[in-house]
């Protein structure tokens, strides 16, 4: 995630994102998580910021991009879910979510502003219909997911470990260890990433925090 930087001219320095976040698609659930560092340019601004939200109905989100926009959409989207949950007397399906924060996101980069805001979320969950895995890109579009997805300057790296060790029917142990070893990966190379993991499994038991790891960044004699 990024910090915008005020002393900062040139716009496309604000629209650049640091992190990595990831989503893997189990036989058994789902599996979400992601890197622990905020940056603003080369500073690290928050080595224990918390990237990976829980927002009701046994689903969950990851954020990557601009850190206020992200964390005003988490807040929204949480609101809107209770609310659809209160109007229909049922609760909010993994799909419906998916859609009202791709709404959101569409009219959060669409505002009338020098600096629009720049989010990207990973939404996992579970409903009556099953596990899912959506992509809700900076743009508003969004995509289901059935294998696995990656987010954030880190990804590219990430998707080398992902790509050549995925496999079908993994189960949420498989997941877990393939996104840690992937996310370990991007913190290798990639600077904006760092400071510890943080990751979320979704199966039939519900959605728990599995992890929550913090790393040092100093040298201890």
């Amino acid at each position: 995630m990024t910090y915008t930087n005020k002393m900062e001219t040139d716009q496309n320095k604000f629209l650049k994102t640091g992190t990595t976040t990831i989503g893997i698609v189990c036989k058994d659930g789902i599996v979400i998580g992601a890197d622990k560092r905020a940056t603003a340019g080369n500073l690290i601004v928050d080595a224990q910021a918390e990237k990976v939200h829980d927002i009701g109905n046994e689903m969950a989100i990851t954020i990557a991009g601009m850190v206020s926009d992200a964390q005003l959409l988490t807040k929204l989207i949480k609101a809107e879910i209770k609310i659809k949950d209160m109007r229909t007397l049922r609760k909010t399906t993994v799909k419906e979510a998916s859609n009202l924060l791709a709404g959101i996101v569409y009219g959060n980069i669409r505002r009338m502003s020098m600096v629009p805001g720049v989010t990207h979320f990973l939404l996992g969950g579970k409903d009556n219909t099953g596990y899912h895995l959506y992509d809700i890109f900076p743009d508003g579009s969004i995509t289901h997911i059935d294998k696995f997805i990656a987010s954030g300057s880190g990804s590219v790296i990430a998707y080398g470990v992902l790509e050549t060790q995925w496999k079908p029917n993994l189960s949420i142990d498989e997941g877990m260890k393939l996104l840690a070893k992937s996310v370990n990966a991007a913190i290798q190379r990639d600077s904006a990433s760092g400071n510890g993991l943080d990751i979320v499994t979704i199966d039939a038991k519900g959605l728990r925090f599995a992890v929550r790891k913090q790393t040092k960044v100093s040298v201890e004699l």
